[in-house]
């Protein structure tokens, strides 16, 4: 895509221009599943996941033959602030675990057969601080979206989100407020694990932000390239470009659901084609899953990102896909049917 001129448009012009659901596909997957050798209903969520995956796919019966976990690493220049338990060098350090395969995320993709990448997002060039500034420019965050949408160009059928930055759950606290309004204590949850202190310097870091940026909280866009990283918005491109190639996708936790966040309030449609792998433990993700009109299908009280809750959930998304195209109808395995 293109970055020049005005790139922010482009933008807007690919929202405007998302496929719907294929009503077909869900249709068929609705009659099909009155068929299975089963009690109608059942199966409870796990029913609405097939039908969901077949509505995006635009297939019926879907399948689930090529999940992809997606991880987008970033840092964030406020951790100047004193926002994290952490020093900004364990990003990097994350990341060669994960090359390493020594990560929460490496066992769960092993053990439910998912795909998995990880994507360095310029980790030796820190965002602005955005107490001070903008943490990005438009052209830079567009470009880093171009990149989001890119990262799919392997092919994958199911498409999980995560990321991994240290300080970015200050920046989606920061992303919530200005898209959402409320008190800026309300999103800062402790993150890595700060005390009291680091609490406070979090609250305060994103109330100075609101601040300085209020001016231009109007636009989705520019909250996000003022506040956001450059893992969310390289979400942002992720999921708009699953959505224009009919990929479904599950969101992770706190952070991930920032970047999704700017997306449907652009568009109230963006996010249809999207689950919640779970309810997160960080700051206010109930709210914000409510919010976006998501019920999550987890709630593990986790909260250490990398995409571990989505990639969980991929294992029920998995598993629904398979039941509804694998199990026999009433016809097929010669039972009757009740009532």
């Amino acid at each position: 895509m293109s970055v020049s001129g005005l790139p922010f448009d482009d933008i807007r012009g690919m929202i405007a221009g998302m496929p719907g659901p294929d009503m077909a596909a869900a249709n068929a997957v609705r009659a099909r599943d009155k068929e299975l050798t089963k009690p109608a209903g059942s199966l409870g969520r796990l029913e609405e996941i097939a039908e969901f995956l077949a509505a995006w796919q635009g297939k019926a019966p879907p399948r689930v033959d090529r999940p992809l976990v997606c991880v987008f690493a970033g840092n964030h220049g406020v951790v100047a602030q004193g926002v994290s338990a952490y020093p900004q060098g364990v990003t990097r350090q994350m990341l060669e675990n994960f090359a390493a395969g020594g990560a929460a995320i490496n066992q769960i993709c092993a053990a439910y057969d998912l795909g998995f990448k990880v994507f360095d997002l310029a980790l030796d060039l820190p965002t602005g601080d955005f107490t001070e500034g903008d943490a990005l420019d438009e052209r830079a965050c567009v470009a880093t979206m171009a990149f989001g949408m890119e990262s799919l160009a392997g092919g994958c059928d199911l498409l999980c989100l995560g990321e991994m930055g240290i300080g970015n759950t200050t920046a989606a606290a920061a992303v919530y407020a200005a898209l959402y309004g409320g008190e800026a204590a309300f999103w800062c949850g402790r993150g890595t694990g700060v005390d009291d202190a680091g609490l406070q310097r979090k609250i305060a870091a994103v109330e100075a932000g609101l601040v300085l940026h209020r001016p231009h909280l109007g636009d989705p866009l520019e909250v996000l390239r003022r506040f956001g990283g450059r893992e969310m918005a390289a979400i942002c491109g992720a999921i708009l470009a699953a959505r224009l190639q009919r990929i479904p996708v599950i969101l992770d936790g706190y952070v991930v659901c920032a970047a999704a966040a700017v997306l449907q309030a652009l568009e109230p449609s963006a996010l249809d084609h999207c689950l919640a792998g779970h309810l997160s433990a960080e700051g206010a993700h109930r709210d914000v899953l409510a919010r976006l009109g998501k019920q999550p299908l987890l709630a593990l009280e986790m909260r250490l990102g990398e995409g571990t809750g989505a990639a969980l959930a991929a294992g029920l998304v998995k598993a629904a896909a398979a039941m509804h195209g694998g199990m026999a109808t009433f016809d097929q395995a010669r039972v009757s049917r009740g009532g």
